[in-house]
């Protein structure tokens, strides 16, 4: 049953509850002064990686075209807290404002892998309606990575001839593969990954329950992140990321230490805990290929990345043994350093 499956998305510091908001101040600018103008573009594309604060940005600045002109602030997109806008668009039931995303595969409890074109068009009969109010409709898109052809190609047809004061707010994370049609309907606005501080910051803000108390793991965390503060929420208290911290601290590696390092993740670590790690460890080797440039060991670097990834891909379709594949990726690592 579906009451079974808690959606993990139905968290108390879910992106549509927050009203604070950190960093992208350009982004914020823009959107703000054509909001001020006559002459608002009805789609916009919001691209950057996962987690740094897309969603939020897109959720806060809906909040604002929500709000009745005379209570708009002239210098942020900021709204009063108790205002009828932000307490319906918290409850996710503000009646001017639709999300597109992936919905809940009830049969096997989970989230479904695609935005199905049945909810791309529920979305465009939202869209199609008159407001209620006379004010603007917004969809915001959550992902627009997750359409499939069907639903990006009906999504299209509407942004294409979109309804009087409709706007599309289309979250991507990877531009580069969405339909190139839909990509050319809309403004690109991109965001880049927050420096250090303010992913802290962000973390901060967020409930205990979301963060844990152990500020240790949270800078941990926050240094691993890359500037996404969604990504450190998925570090905080991973094995994974443990255990490549423990990697980073190393002055060297050899066959002994691979083998330590893979140890730590068996036994009770999970599937989720070594795709960490080895996200964490494919993304520490890419940047330390660059850093080195075209030099030997630049060079050799790359290629022990882009032999390690192509080792993940056969694992996963084979179904390979997750020690040794761990294993196997630090052994190269340390072939590589060594021929360098």
């Amino acid at each position: 049953m579906a009451e079974d499956f808690k959606d993990p998305r139905d968290v108390d510091w879910h992106p549509r509850r927050r009203l604070r908001f950190v960093g992208h101040a350009d982004a914020e600018k823009r959107l703000l002064l054509a909001a001020q103008s006559e002459k608002l573009h009805h789609a916009w594309l919001l691209t950057g990686p996962r987690g740094i604060g897309k969603a939020t940005l897109a959720y806060r600045f809906a909040r604002y075209l929500s709000q009745p002109r005379a209570e708009r602030r002239s210098a942020s997109l900021d709204v009063e807290p108790e205002s009828t806008t932000a307490r319906l668009l918290a409850a996710g039931a503000h009646p001017n404002i639709h999300v597109l995303e992936r919905k809940v595969d009830t049969r096997n409890k989970r989230l479904k892998t695609e935005i199905a074109v049945d909810d791309a068009r529920l979305a465009i009969e939202f869209i199609s309606r008159t407001s209620a109010t006379g004010g603007w409709r917004v969809i915001i898109v959550d992902s627009a990575d997750d359409l499939n052809t069907a639903s990006a190609n009906a999504l299209l047809k509407v942004i294409e001839e979109p309804p009087d004061r409709s706007i599309f707010l289309l979250l991507c994370h990877r531009p580069g593969s969405l339909m190139r049609t839909i990509r050319s309907r809309c403004l690109r606005l991109a965001l880049d990954p927050l420096d250090a501080p303010s992913t802290l910051r962000v973390l901060q803000d967020l409930p205990s329950e979301a963060v844990g108390a152990d500020h240790g793991a949270l800078a941990q965390a926050t240094d691993l992140a890359r500037g996404s503060p969604g990504r450190a929420l998925d570090l905080i208290g991973s094995k994974g990321a443990a255990v490549f911290a423990d990697f980073r601290s190393r002055s060297k590696l050899s066959p002994a230490t691979c083998v330590e390092i893979a140890a730590a993740l068996g036994g009770r670590a999970s599937a989720e805990d070594v795709a960490i790690f080895m996200e964490l460890l494919t993304g520490w080797l890419a940047e330390q290929a660059r850093a080195a440039g075209l030099a030997n060991r630049g060079v050799a670097l790359a290629e022990a990345h882009d032999d390690i990834v192509y080792s993940l891909r056969q694992a996963d379709a084979l179904n390979l043994e997750r020690r040794q594949t761990v294993t196997d990726a630090l052994m190269r690592i340390d072939e590589a350093l060594k021929a360098s």
